[in-house]
């Protein structure tokens, strides 16, 4: 299963917007509409949205938001060094949480920081994520402890 097709396991897919779980306006594999307007390429792909779109539409759409949440996660010094594995928990998140909501994470990020795998897992499951989404929690402070994806 590639990254993309992990998020939509995470996600799920839906074709016409929907309130989140946290209120936001969202589309697709997990798209939040409120967090990122549309590229230009994405609104002449896609038309009125707000009408539906196809999942090849949604795939596009994922690609730029994971495009983004890669840039971001490269600011952290550690990211490079790190397997795939552990870099699609971190993406995983990013793509969750946003960047933002992923920093939060300071003793978890410390922990991966200087491989304290474990210690790094607890860190995950000790939050409201872990809370509001349990099993993808789990999901991802066991990859994160493993460095093996398991569904």
């Amino acid at each position: 299963m590639n990254w993309e097709q992990r998020l939509e396991f995470h996600e799920g897919f839906r074709s016409t917007p929907y309130k989140c779980p946290t209120g936001h306006l969202t589309i697709g594999i997990g798209h939040n509409t409120e967090a990122r307007e549309f590229t230009d390429a994405e609104k002449k792909a896609i038309g009125d949205w707000k009408k539906g779109i196809t999942k090849n539409m949604a795939y596009m759409i994922l690609r730029t938001d994971i495009d983004i949440c890669l840039k971001d996660l490269k600011k952290l010094g550690f990211w490079y060094y790190l397997d795939s594995e552990r870099q699609y928990a971190l993406l995983d998140m990013c793509y969750q949480l946003g960047y933002n909501g992923l920093c939060k994470f300071r003793n978890m990020l410390e922990a991966i920081r200087v491989k304290n795998y474990d210690r790094a897992a607890k860190e995950c499951l000790n939050s409201n994520y872990a809370k509001q989404t349990p099993k993808r929690a789990q999901r991802i402070a066991k990859l994160i402890k493993s460095g093996v994806w398991e569904i």
